[in-house]
């Protein structure tokens, strides 16, 4: 269902943005330049702003500048799809935002004297990149791995609902969101692990069969 909800919300971003995405084309403005851009506004949003515990301003700008992953895929769409080194460079960009946001969120609940928090977020910060590796050495490999329960788009959100709980003063929001992430992260790679693990007791079967066809 959340899949679901997410494509249906990206395309109707993308009818709002395509306009902006044509005009950006028009003055020579390429979806890597907008890319690098977006992950620069949530290095400011992060460490500037929620690093330093204004977790409302933070997250305005981090999901200001994390509009700019529909809008810089939306220009690649335009020109005719996107490059090997767009694709490479927007899944590089996603992990040091990923790191600036979490490791933000750890810095500012460890001086904050909240280190169950702190962990919680360093939980989920490994947590992340292991989702994402798991999936990239997967595909690597000759694989699928979109599977899981807490993919990116759903670690933004809950880290996102979380600022907004503490930011209201709700201080137990950022700290509680934290732990279900960081649990719902450990159940993602497991998942991820198994599919894999599925799918190459499959191909071993398969390869298997045919040798003794063969024979």
């Amino acid at each position: 269902m959340a899949k679901i909800f997410r494509v249906s919300v990206r395309a109707g971003m993308t009818r709002v943005i395509e306009p902006v995405a044509r005009g950006l084309l028009s003055v020579g403005i390429s979806p890597n330049v907008v890319t690098v851009a977006g992950t620069a506004g949530v290095l400011v949003g992060a460490i500037g702003f929620g690093a330093r515990g204004h977790l409302i301003a933070g997250l305005v700008i981090v999901t200001l500048s994390a509009l700019t992953d529909v809008l810089d895929g939306t220009m690649a769409r335009l020109r005719g799809g996107s490059s090997t080194f767009g694709a490479f460079l927007d899944s590089s960009m996603d992990r040091v935002a990923d790191g600036a946001i979490f490791g933000s969120v750890a810095y500012w609940l460890a001086v904050s004297g909240d280190r169950p928090g702190a962990v919680a977020a360093l939980v989920c910060l490994v947590g992340g990149g292991i989702v994402s590796y798991v999936k990239a050495r997967a595909e690597g490999l000759g694989m699928s791995c979109n599977v899981g329960i807490a993919e990116r788009a759903e670690r933004l959100i809950l880290v996102g609902l979380g600022g907004l709980l503490s930011g209201l003063g709700l201080s137990w929001g950022l700290p509680a969101v934290l732990w279900l992430l960081a649990v719902l992260s450990l159940i993602t790679i497991w998942q991820r692990i198994a599919h894999v693990h599925q799918q190459t007791v499959a191909a071993d079967r398969a390869r298997r069969c045919a040798q003794g066809v063969d024979a």
